[in-house]
């Protein structure tokens, strides 16, 4: 069985190599290029293909898989917007997700920005820097005095959920299926009801056509203006011109921003001393309200290492005629 891995970045090589040294039956090949029109020739004489990439694939690249053979797309990512699920379908390809890698990594970083924020702690850092050692305007809120909302309880969210309540913070929750195994830890709301009571919104849905601009203009009038928000999502979810208006015309407290609309175009690239391709992120970078990391909540050492055992795992049994529990549609 032979296996191709693309979009591998420098971290992930040791992962794969523990997975590939469990399974010498199984012969890996690693690449850095992503799938699309002018890559997808490259797959031939592969049985498997494994993909972790930031932009769509295009619409010639899935019958052109399906004459080349390949049966399977596995995405070691738990978001699959990129994929065409119908083109996929329609070429007989089996698309399957890693949509629980590690939920406390994402979670834990929610929990995170939210002690940075609340205790202002990116204007704390600002202002050591220039060696300015005042208190004024520095005075920070205990979070178990606080009312965290979670919009989307699944495992991230209802982990972060867990996290914090167990710091003695109130927990209150949307989500279009409420899981009633977390009652012991949040009370479910109403969407609108989340927002106008949170002193804290986390975001942890999946991007779909319900989630895209879910934070819109109207999302964040009903926000406390005291309140923060914390997307540790999809960018999309977000409208991020409506966050912009918001924190300008200081209608919200701050913001933690771990994934943008355009992030692809900066997010894990050097731009030191250059300038930065995004307007939203030149505005958002001037706020010392605002937390912006490079999508990193992923990125801890288990989470990667599952990433990559759970999409080879799925990628053999689906190969195997076995199904895989992680497959979408």
């Amino acid at each position: 069985m032979k296996i191709l891995l693309l979009s591998v970045r420098p971290d992930e090589r040791a992962a794969i190599e523990k997975w590939g040294n469990r399974h010498p039956d199984v012969a890996l090949t690693i690449a850095e290029w992503e799938l699309h029109s002018e890559t997808v020739d490259q797959v031939a004489g592969f049985d498997g293909l494994v993909i972790q990439q930031r932009t769509q694939i295009e619409s010639d690249v899935y019958p052109r898989l399906h004459e080349l053979g390949i049966k399977q797309l596995t995405t070691r990512t738990a978001g699959y917007d990129v994929i065409d699920l119908k083109a996929a379908a329609e070429n007989d390809l089996i698309v399957s997700n890693v949509p629980a890698y590690s939920p406390r990594s994402v979670a834990e970083l929610a929990l995170t920005h939210t002690l940075r924020l609340i205790r202002k702690q990116e204007l704390v850092d600002q202002r050591v820097r220039e060696q300015d050692f005042r208190w004024a305007g520095l005075q920070g809120s205990e979070i178990h005095s606080l009312t965290i909302g979670i919009i989307g309880a699944g495992r991230i969210g209802g982990t972060a959920a867990r996290l914090f309540h167990a710091l003695d913070a109130k927990v209150i929750a949307y989500d279009i299926k409420p899981n009633h195994e977390l009652d012991d830890v949040l009370t479910f709301l109403s969407f609108e009801e989340v927002l106008q009571q949170a002193d804290v919104i986390c975001l942890h849905v999946d991007l779909n056509d319900t989630s895209r601009g879910l934070i819109d203009e109207a999302a964040l009038a009903l926000m406390k203006p005291t309140a923060y928000l914390i997307n540790e999502c999809r960018g999309p979810v977000v409208d991020t011109s409506a966050l912009l208006a918001a924190l300008a015309e200081k209608r919200l407290a701050g913001a933690a921003l771990d994934t943008m609309v355009g992030e692809e175009t900066f997010f894990n690239f050097d731009l030191r001393g250059q300038e930065l391709p995004n307007q939203d992120l030149i505005q958002l970078r001037q706020y010392d309200n605002v937390i912006i990391t490079p999508h990193v909540g992923f990125y801890t050492n288990i989470a990667v290492q599952n990433m990559v055992d759970i999409s080879l795992d799925d990628t053999v049994a689906i190969l195997s005629g076995k199904a895989s529990e992680h497959t979408v549609s």
